[in-house]
């Protein structure tokens, strides 16, 4: 991170939780296929329920299916990212628990999708979960087969601020009032 002092410049997994935020501003640069790749085995190397692995990455960064993917969430910040990673779950080979049939599959895959986003900040990429998309016509664009469902879009690219990172506020609620030890 450019801009961060060498004390700040440590890539251990505490201190990308700390910088990791929710990037909505892009550079128009494009994003390095090295730099794609590393963040995508990261997310690739993720744990799964019974290992099962029920993920898909679309990953786009052709103009034309990139103006088609903004149909289907239609913010200006979002179209100035340079790529977008459409993480997909594969719900005919998700795990499902036999006690009540959950199916695994969102879990599976929000766990590789924030391996991805830690990588992307490791890598001073800018990423945002978007959840909030026409998951219909999304599956409609890139030709999912049936029980392969889009669940998050992430735009990734050079964030417009280079400061983002060390100067977005973390808002989480304090350590106490989450964590329960033996019992709630």
């Amino acid at each position: 991170m450019e801009n961060m002092d060498d004390e700040n410049k440590k890539s251990d997994l505490l201190t990308l939780s700390r910088l990791r935020c929710s990037v909505r501003a892009y550079k128009s640069r494009a994003v390095e296929t090295e730099k794609l790749d590393y963040i995508l085995e990261t997310a690739r190397l993720a744990p799964s329920a019974v290992n099962f692995q029920p993920w898909i990455f679309v990953v786009i960064n052709d103009e034309k299916t990139r103006k088609e993917l903004q149909r289907c969430y239609n913010r200006d910040w979002f179209t100035q990212a340079p790529v977008y990673i459409v993480a997909c779950g594969d719900h005919r080979i998700s795990w499902k628990r036999k006690s009540d049939m959950k199916d695994f599959c969102d879990v599976d895959v929000a766990i590789a999708v924030e391996h991805l986003c830690l990588a992307a900040t490791e890598q001073e990429l800018g990423t945002c979960w978007v959840c909030n998309f026409d998951s219909k016509l999304c599956a409609e664009i890139l030709n999912l087969p049936d029980g392969v469902e889009p669940l998050v879009l992430i735009p990734v690219g050079y964030p417009e601020d280079p400061d983002v990172f060390i100067s977005t506020p973390k808002k989480r609620k304090a350590f106490n009032e989450i964590i329960k030890w033996g019992k709630f």
